[in-house]
């Protein structure tokens, strides 16, 4: 892990001290990723315990679709490795990109996430099968926020599925889980992993079309999502359009979406995102559409106060908001299910069968453990708290662990993971600083902690809301 990060993160001391950063605090960049520079699949399979296991071969990274606009925008030692994508981290200062969203508006690259598409007469029948949702009654110009499982209930992704047809759906997945997802499905097409742990024979009886929508077929059905969060976001759409869709963009209400043309480009226009904006927008264009729409929108939005913002503030403004990242705060070493995290409404447990159901039947009638958020000082000269670093109770009691955390203006906001009785809203909690060094290991901090020690306080915060609108 070590020589990645060091790799990833190329700039100045300096540099990384004016976004409040450095190699080991930026989390949606480098903790979740050992694997973000793999793509190339080798596949195993165990039916007898409902673990899909999936692993990840070495390939060479690439440029997302709005590579050359970002070279445009900001210097090459801003720019990343993640999920085999280079990306901007920043274009000014993950500050002011946090700010601009909060404030107007902020445009987000985000053509590396995957986007599949599911069709036929079985694809609601599958998805039912295959996620947490329940898809025979959403309509079409809708969207569900739900889970993919394995039959053992381990969580693939978190996804979000679009309706846009009675047979169509379209699905956008994780970046780094993209190949995985896509291996899982024709797995499960093929009848090569089991769907019950208790009828291991069991096979998937809806078996529709799937294909990746970022893969160029020469139909022009391909897309890639470009986000514009932030309450002007619908100011700078305004700027772009005519007056009837002006009001039909205006009358979206959240996860729900329209598909237009903007300035001639023919749009998949969503009201969802992922920074906890309550105005806020996604758009799925052509790839080779990507460019031209992004700087449409940059123009459009430069006099209201619009900036472009990288992964930096992508993950301060979702840590802020209290929303998940795969690998912190959902499965990841400790294998977070959607009910610790906060997202229980978003398993059906109604539903006669989907797969991993037994599994999740279990977990939300005994699950001790939660995400909680919570809210610590960060003004100059405040250490910044890190992931891994311990969750304590009033009497110093180790209760968990930080999963994320971020700065955000004055203060820093991060997510932990603790007993689940504990670390209720208003409550103070305390942080350990574990050991980020040898030199403070050998002056005796603990390099890990574990639930149950005892230990000293380093820094004080209070548990607000489990989640945030702004």
């Amino acid at each position: 892990m070590t020589r990645p990060c060091h790799k990833i993160w190329s700039h100045t001391k300096k540099s990384r001290r004016q976004n409040g950063l450095d190699s080991k605090n930026i989390l949606f960049i480098v903790n979740a990723w050992q694997l973000c520079c793999q793509g190339a699949r080798r596949l195993k399979e165990n039916t007898f315990s409902g673990e899909f296991l999936f692993e990840l071969a070495d390939t060479m990274p690439v440029g997302s679709a709005l590579y050359q606009e970002h070279l445009k925008l900001t210097d090459k030692s801003h720019i990343a490795l993640f999920a085999k994508y280079l990306m901007p981290l920043w274009y000014s200062s993950i500050s002011a990109e946090h700010e601009a969203v909060r404030r107007a508006a902020g445009i987000f690259d985000c053509t590396h996430m995957g986007v599949l598409e599911v069709a036929g007469a079985n694809a609601v029948g599958f998805l039912n099968s295959v996620t947490t949702g329940e898809f025979d009654d959403l309509k079409v110009g809708t969207a569900q926020y739900c889970y993919v499982l394995d039959a053992a209930g381990n969580v693939l992704d978190d996804i979000i599925a679009y309706r846009r047809a009675e047979d169509k759906f379209m699905l956008v997945v994780n970046a780094l889980n993209t190949p995985k997802i896509k291996a899982y499905f024709e797995a499960l097409k093929s009848d090569r992993v089991g769907i019950d742990v208790d009828q291991p024979d069991r096979k998937l009886e809806h078996k529709p079309i799937t294909r990746d929508m970022k893969t160029p077929d020469g139909t022009g059905r391909c897309r890639v999502d470009i986000a514009l969060q932030g309450p002007r976001s619908i100011d700078v759409l305004s700027a772009l359009t005519e007056e009837q869709l002006q009001r039909r963009i205006a009358n979206l209400r959240p996860f729900h979406f329209i598909e237009e043309h903007v300035q001639g480009i023919e749009c998949l226009i969503s009201r969802t995102g992922y920074t906890g904006a309550k105005v806020g927008f996604e758009l799925f264009v052509h790839p080779e559409k990507a460019p031209q729409l992004w700087e449409l929108i940059l123009q459009a939005g430069k006099p209201l106060g619009l900036m472009p913002c990288g992964l930096g503030a992508r993950d301060s403004l979702r840590i802020e908001a209290g929303l998940p990242l795969y690998g912190h705060e959902l499965a990841g070493k400790f294998n977070i299910s959607p009910f610790e995290a906060g997202y229980g409404w978003a398993v059906k447990l109604q539903k006669e069968f989907f797969i991993g159901k037994a599994a999740m039947v279990q977990i939300a009638k005994t699950y001790n453990m939660k995400v909680a958020r919570v809210k610590l000082p960060g003004k100059k000269g405040v250490r910044p708290v890190r992931r891994n670093d311990g969750v304590l109770n009033e009497n110093g009691e180790c209760i968990g662990w930080v999963s994320s955390c971020a700065k955000a203006g004055e203060n820093q906001f991060a997510l932990v993971y603790v007993d689940r009785e504990t670390a209720k809203e208003n409550d103070k909690v305390g942080v350990y600083y574990v050991a980020r060094s040898r030199s403070r290991s050998q002056l005796g901090r603990k390099q890990n902690v574990e639930k149950g020690q005892d230990l000293d306080t380093d820094i004080v915060g209070t548990v607000v809301s489990r989640f945030a609108k702004f």
